[in-house]
């Protein structure tokens, strides 16, 4: 008895020690990344056709005094590096610096609409979630029946479908033919927001309900087949406690995996949406921002969408050993 326990405490420890190291390593590449992507988005701004000055001279005289003082103001007149260097130690206090077209802090401007595309997102990514785990598990569950071969073709239809078209047709039906539904605008107070949003929301989740619905369909028919899910059955296991604990548990892997993706790609996905319906989110101060060369603005909602994604892939992989232990298993022996 005491080796089994000095055994069993020996692996506790290290699959602590394992686990510690694996934290460590997510959290230096997720920094690193951050870092790299934090070089790209400032410096690209210089290759970018476009002079700031010219947009916020705009309709006066540019003489060389206006655009000194402009250049000034803005730290403009700093080399590239020394630009940078200021920018990120402001952005690592909460300073994003100060748009050029509102002549504000870019935290108050980005501030004002990242709570409608929050929610859009958030309703999005709840359609997506429930809609696509249903969709793949009941054609994992039906395969190769005639239910598989119709959500399997359904899904491809949606596939084939950009998020523009799908938000004409559905103004086009659900709001001026039935008239359920507002066209434009994000509403006032909570419950009119939602009110709102519930069109946004679907437009936005089409593509990515078919991305979570065939991954969750390949993923549960890998998990089908597999011996442990027979001998389950050849127990007498019912087959409902078998897809909850033996195959759906252990699809759940690949399905989180394409997470970090899909919330990257609802942010960025969300301007079509938003052009579309009028909100007054980030997705439409992105468009307005590169058109008009707010360049602080852009760069700080670029650098918002790359650390969600960076940070969302970041906590799957520090969480995937306790969603699949067969990860952690093989860590370990490595």
């Amino acid at each position: 008895m005491a080796l089994v326990s000095t055994r069993a405490t020996a692996f506790k420890s290290g699959g602590t020690a394992v686990l510690a190291r694996r934290v460590a390593g997510k959290l230096g590449s997720l920094l690193l990344t951050l870092f790299l992507s934090s070089l790209l988005v400032f410096f690209s701004r210089f290759i970018v056709p476009g002079d700031p000055v010219s947009f916020l001279l705009r309709g006066r005289k540019p003489s060389p005094e206006a655009i000194a003082q402009v250049t000034t103001e803005f730290g403009l007149d700093l080399p590239p590096w020394q630009q940078y260097i200021n920018w990120i130690a402001g952005v690592l206090q909460g300073d994003f610096g100060r748009s050029l077209q509102y002549r504000q802090d870019v935290s108050t401007v980005i501030g004002d609409r990242l709570p409608v595309t929050f929610g859009l997102v958030v309703m999005a990514g709840t359609m997506i979630a429930v809609v696509g785990l249903i969709a793949g598990i009941t054609a994992a569950l039906n395969r190769n029946k005639l239910l598989d071969k119709s959500i399997l073709i359904g899904l491809t239809i949606l596939g084939a479908v950009p998020s523009f078209v799908g938000a004409i047709v559905l103004i086009a039906v659900f709001a001026v033919q039935l008239g359920w539904f507002p066209t434009f605008g994000s509403g006032d107070g909570f419950l009119d927001t939602v009110y709102h949003l519930v069109l946004p929301s679907f437009a936005l989740a089409i593509v990515f309900v078919v991305l979570v619905g065939k991954v969750t369909r390949s993923s549960m028919v890998e998990q089908l087949d597999r011996e442990h899910v027979e001998v389950a059955t050849s127990r007498g296991l019912g087959r409902g406690a078998v897809v909850r604990r033996h195959v759906f548990r252990n699809a759940l892997g690949p399905i989180l995996t394409v997470s970090g993706p899909l919330v990257a790609g609802l942010l960025v996905a969300s301007t079509i949406v938003e052009a579309a319906f009028g909100i007054s989110g980030i997705g439409s101060l992105l468009v307005q921002s590169v058109d008009r060369l707010d360049f602080p603005v852009v760069q700080s909602i670029v650098l918002l969408i790359v650390t969600t994604f960076v940070v969302v892939n970041a906590i799957i992989d520090i969480l995937e050993p306790w969603i699949d232990p067969r990860s952690a298993a093989g860590a370990g022996a490595r």
